[in-house]
């Protein structure tokens, strides 16, 4: 059964400024097995138990007990909160997000962390590899170029009769000719490819995304970490999914080129002897990473979901289709947050426990390891969500025509102003402790907090 905890590889080599190809092929059996050998010492030093004693191995003294039990310090305010920005997957749907990113510039908001998933990894490193105030640019450059197609639409966005015909004639160009700057068909099939080759794993040659991120994205300036980066793939050996995070390794092309390698289209990546495919095949979210790795700084988390969980019920095949694509992809998103809700909610009972305890009463110790399991920060999640239009169908999320991505980019940037235009309402409990989820898109019930 594979293991559920995102793990990291080791450090591999930063190939940024060389510009040299990943490998393509598989390794040598001594190189796979050597490369296993390194994952496993990984897992099993990643896997000790955290100290929870004091410094000295000792268990806390009474006093220092008590005073940690009294102890809880005010939440920061949501504005002076370090800001992160969650970035889904969902292919051509990813041009919302560019158009959250600039919303949220315009509103002075910076993220310090950027997490993502397949086309959300691409977004990512685009935001973490550019200076705070010169990120939109490139973003829309990348999207503009992706869209720069043959195929253009000539029903706008408020004739919806014809429109969804359009848009999967749309969808049929990009499948056969491409997208310009991410990728292209291979001339020849995969059956007619060597066995194991990356022509015989997929149907597009993705070189076009590797030069794109080369020209757009400075990781140089990723790997010094000026903003955290973290982007999700499967191994695909292994099915385990693994992050890949600038604060742990150096972090090239290869890395967010594996984060999208969505088959049977795009080839799986090799990096250190081992091959990666799209992370979303196991999780379209990195949320659960982030709530994982920071447990004591308080902070505003943008979600940005391209599949809403929301639907109306399917009338046809197509509807069918595209409503099983939404629910699948949201479901994840659903769980992580709903786990941590729960888990803040067994964190606020055990404190309280905790402090209605009399003096003397249980093992310093036990009492040591409590006290620190009922710490937490304070966690605001805004759910940003794209709203479809009503003619987008099942092939959405490959439907790269300029004029729907200059809808779902125009889209991203009036969630945001709609967002900060209801801030005191909307971010009236993130001020407060624990967690809290709001969606601004919900106007009767824009947010869910935890229950006392």
């Amino acid at each position: 059964m594979p293991d559920p905890d995102p793990a990291s590889p080791s450090r591999p080599k930063s190939r940024s400024q060389t510009g040299a190809e990943p490998p393509t092929q598989p390794p040598t059996k001594p190189q796979a097995q050597a490369a296993e050998a390194g994952a496993a010492q990984t897992r099993a030093t990643q896997t000790e138990s955290p100290q929870t004693e004091s410094p000295q191995g000792q268990p806390l003294p009474a006093a220092e007990l008590k005073r940690r039990r009294a102890a809880i310090a005010p939440p920061t305010p949501w504005r002076e909160r370090r800001s992160v920005l969650v970035l889904q997957g969902g292919g051509a749907l990813g041009s919302y997000q560019g158009g959250v990113c600039e919303g949220l510039r315009r509103e002075g908001m910076s993220p310090t962390w950027v997490a993502g998933i397949s086309i959300g990894a691409i977004n990512a490193a685009i935001i973490a590899g550019n200076e705070p105030g010169q990120r939109v640019a490139p973003m829309r450059k990348f999207w503009e170029r992706a869209s720069s197609g043959g195929f253009f639409s000539p029903l706008g966005s408020d004739i919806s009769f014809g429109r969804s015909l359009v848009n999967q004639m749309s969808a049929a160009y990009i499948a056969t000719f491409g997208a310009p700057g991410f990728f292209r068909p291979r001339l020849l099939g995969p059956a007619l490819a060597t066995p194991g080759s990356p022509e015989a794993l997929s149907f597009y040659d993705t070189t076009p995304l590797r030069d794109t991120l080369l020209e757009l994205v400075d990781f140089d300036r990723i790997n010094r970490g000026d903003t955290r980066l973290s982007v999700g793939a499967v191994d695909i050996e292994t099915g385990n999914n693994v992050v890949f995070d600038n604060t742990q390794m150096e972090i090239g092309p290869e890395h967010i080129m594996a984060s999208g390698a969505l088959p049977p289209g795009f080839p799986p990546v090799w990096i250190d002897g081992r091959a990666y495919w799209d992370g979303g095949l196991v999780s379209n979210t990195p949320l659960e990473f982030i709530l994982q790795e920071e447990s004591t700084e308080d902070l505003l988390i943008f979600q940005v979901d391209l599949f809403n969980a929301r639907g109306p019920m399917p009338q046809n095949l197509i509807d069918a289709d595209e409503r099983e694509k939404d629910i699948r992809y949201s479901s994840r998103t659903r769980l992580n947050t709903d786990a941590n809700l729960r888990i803040h909610r067994i964190k606020r009972a055990l404190r309280r426990l905790l402090n209605e305890l009399p003096e003397g009463v249980g093992h310093e110790r036990d009492l040591s390891i409590l006290t620190d399991a009922a710490k937490e920060n304070a966690v605001a999640i805004v759910q940003l969500v794209y709203r479809k239009q009503s003619y987008e169908g099942g092939s959405k999320d490959y439907e790269f025509s300029r004029q729907t991505m200059l809808e779902h980019w125009a889209s991203g940037v009036a969630d945001v102003e709609h967002c900060f235009a209801h801030a005191d309402a909307l971010f009236a409990a993130a001020n407060g402790a624990g967690t809290v989820t709001i969606d601004p898109g919900l106007h009767d019930h824009p947010m869910r907090s935890t229950p006392e």
